[in-house]
């Protein structure tokens, strides 16, 4: 043991060493950012998370991006100016948008940007409409309905499943003349081009249209229409168009491949290693990066990710707040703070998919739980009750981070530090439980699996926390808590495999709504997610709240809708609010011109970042 431990010091003496006496700035063209995960896909109308935003975010462009780290002022991209009712770009009350496209733009592969670029690519992602993935935003911009499908099922009077076989295919060929139809009516005068413009018609006022546009935003990201059609992507006709509808990630061309006008382009996607690369656009239309090169790197073990940003082998990285002494110090690293809209949260599945792995036995046997488990309003309060919100934050987070009452996050309208929020009470938690399942539940017991993407430590020990406080309560309580890779993760919770998900939500848009909507409404992407059980519970009890809240101009009347609505949350125990987060950024001292601004998926800004002593 001596031994042992003699060598552990003499390691950490070459490290803390090898850091001090560094000076040399190691490839100084090169940023190599280590992260926790890798991208989910690169189909910008499919990846609807951090890691792979951040690849998309630099690779293609929209028509509009954030100025700087505002998160209310835009600045022109592929547009030539940002409409406004004052530039005469913004119409109709607010609902036509026009868009001047900039000339001189190309794509990565030479060809030129077109407006009909632009047009196919809103359109291309409109069908698409992958299940759980981001285009919810502008269907519901554009048209008022949460889905392509529920759109199509409104208008024509039947619905999706009715028209469709299980392998896509149509039921009766009476259905592709109205499904033509339906596109030459609805979708495409959404979207037009006239001359040089791109022109949006939207069925309503609809305030955050532009925040849906924006930078960031890869799901408004403009793609090369004829590469597309070449590659395999929807063909641009009316005719067969839903046969591009809802395609599985992998079936996408786009799944492994990037083709944008971006600053950096899309040079390999290394799964073996987690690794992406990018090198600089030689040929932007703007002003090119200062860096050739960018890596970022999945590295999930945390001494691994320290030890190469002390010799560094690595700019900047991932860092979770438990790890802030770790680094504050570190000779040659300089660490940044900062806030971006977003919560971490526990949700619960009401009805799992019964072919799920983590369900155990399926009963309520003392080894398993049935797939309705979470129905039952006395579980969740239960759970609700059994984490310890104050100590996570304290000793977890190094107080990086806050209680919220629900997932409205502090600074948008609607939140309330006042409202209701559940304590931990392991007394409260023990009443819940004898009353769940007319008191099956602690009669029987029960057995489950908590899942967390590898890498997210935070995450991690909040579902041991959960199983450490509720397995003390009752021995026959078993809960079992397994990392997963994130695209695992994703599948898994998107598939409905999953009992309970942690999951944190960056905002698209700094609007309530954009939380709201995805976490309660029965359309939204983790309100769907949460088994029909729940989506008919919303349908009964939250779904109007939440759409009158969205038509609300009165601010002040807006904000008490928003509440009623937390306030339904917490009588019904919808999920656990966790916390909101502080960050913290480490990175090399060598690094200039970082920013963050709270809408960016990803911590790093490369196209203006660089690094010099």
């Amino acid at each position: 043991m001596k031994r042992f431990s003699l060598c552990l010091v003499v390691v950490f003496l070459f490290f803390t060493i090898g850091g001090v006496a560094f000076a040399e700035i190691k490839n100084p063209d090169t940023y190599i950012y280590l992260s926790i995960s890798e991208p989910d896909t690169l189909d910008p109308h499919f990846a609807y998370d951090t890691a792979s935003g951040e690849i998309i975010n630099f690779v293609y462009e929209n028509l509009i991006a954030y100025k700087g780290e505002s998160v209310s002022e835009f600045v022109p991209r592929l547009a030539l100016e940002v409409p406004s009712a004052e530039n005469g770009l913004v119409k109709d009350d607010g609902k036509t948008y026009v868009f001047p496209i900039r000339k001189g733009v190309k794509f990565h592969n030479g060809n030129d940007l077109t407006p009909e670029d632009v047009e196919y690519s809103f359109e291309r992602g409109i069908l698409f409409d992958p299940s759980a993935g981001p285009m919810w935003m502008l269907i519901e911009a554009l048209f008022n309905y949460g889905t392509l499908e529920d759109f199509v099922a409104d208008k024509l009077g039947v619905s999706w499943q009715d028209m469709f076989n299980e392998d896509g295919s149509l039921k009766n060929e009476e259905y592709a003349q109205k499904l033509v139809d339906f596109y030459n009516q609805y979708i495409d005068p959404a979207i037009e081009v006239e001359g040089d413009n791109v022109v949006f018609r939207l069925v309503r006022p609809f305030a955050p249209f532009l925040s849906i546009l924006a930078q960031n935003a890869n799901w408004s990201a403009v793609l090369d229409k004829e590469t597309s059609i070449s590659m395999g992507l929807w063909d641009g006709k009316a005719e067969n168009w839903w046969k591009y509808h809802n395609l599985k990630k992998e079936e996408s061309p786009l799944y492994q491949q990037a083709i944008g006008t971006g600053p950096f382009k899309f040079v390999e996607w290394d799964r073996a290693q987690q690794k992406v690369t990018l090198v600089r656009n030689e040929e932007y239309w703007g002003e090119k990066p200062k860096l050739a090169k960018v890596i970022i790197w999945g590295i999930d073990e945390w001494s691994t990710r320290r030890a190469m940003l002390e010799t560094g082998d690595a700019d900047q990285i991932y860092t979770p707040t438990q790890y802030y002494d770790q680094v504050k110090e570190l000779p040659g690293v300089k660490v940044e703070k900062g806030s971006r809209i977003t919560v971490t949260t526990m949700h619960f599945n009401w009805t799992v998919s019964k072919d799920s792995k983590y369900l155990g036995s399926g009963q309520l046997d003392g080894e398993g739980i049935p797939p309705d488990f979470f129905s039952d309003v006395h579980v969740r309060k239960a759970f609700c009750y059994a984490f310890d919100y104050d100590t996570f934050i304290q000793e977890v987070l190094k107080g990086f981070g806050h209680r919220v009452p629900s997932v409205v996050p502090r600074g948008l309208l609607g939140y309330n530090e006042n409202l209701p929020m559940y304590p931990f009470d392991l007394e409260k938690a023990k009443e819940e439980f004898q009353q769940a399942w007319g008191g099956q539940v602690w009669e029987k017991g029960f057995k489950l699996t908590l899942l967390y993407n590898t890498g997210n430590e935070a995450r991690q020990t909040a579902c041991e926390m959960l199983k450490e406080n509720i397995e003390s309560l009752n021995p026959k309580f078993k809960i079992e808590v397994q990392g997963v890779q994130w695209p695992t993760y994703l599948d898994a919770y998107k598939q409905g495999q999953l009992p309970a998900f942690v999951i944190g939500w960056l905002a698209d848009y700094p609007d309530p709504h954009n939380f709201i909507f995805t976490y309660y409404h029965s359309g939204g992407v983790y309100g769907g997610s949460q088994g029909q059980a729940f989506i008919d519970f919303a349908k009964a009890n939250l779904n109007k709240l939440i759409e009158d809240a969205i038509a609300e101009t009165n601010p002040a009347e807006r904000a008490k809708k928003y509440e009623e609505i937390q306030k339904i949350a917490y009588e019904n125990a919808l999920g656990i609010p966790f916390y909101q987060p502080e960050e913290i950024f480490s990175m090399r001292t060598w690094v200039k011109g970082w920013y963050l601004n709270p809408m960016r998926p990803g911590e790093v800004n490369y196209d203006t970042i660089w690094k010099e002593e």
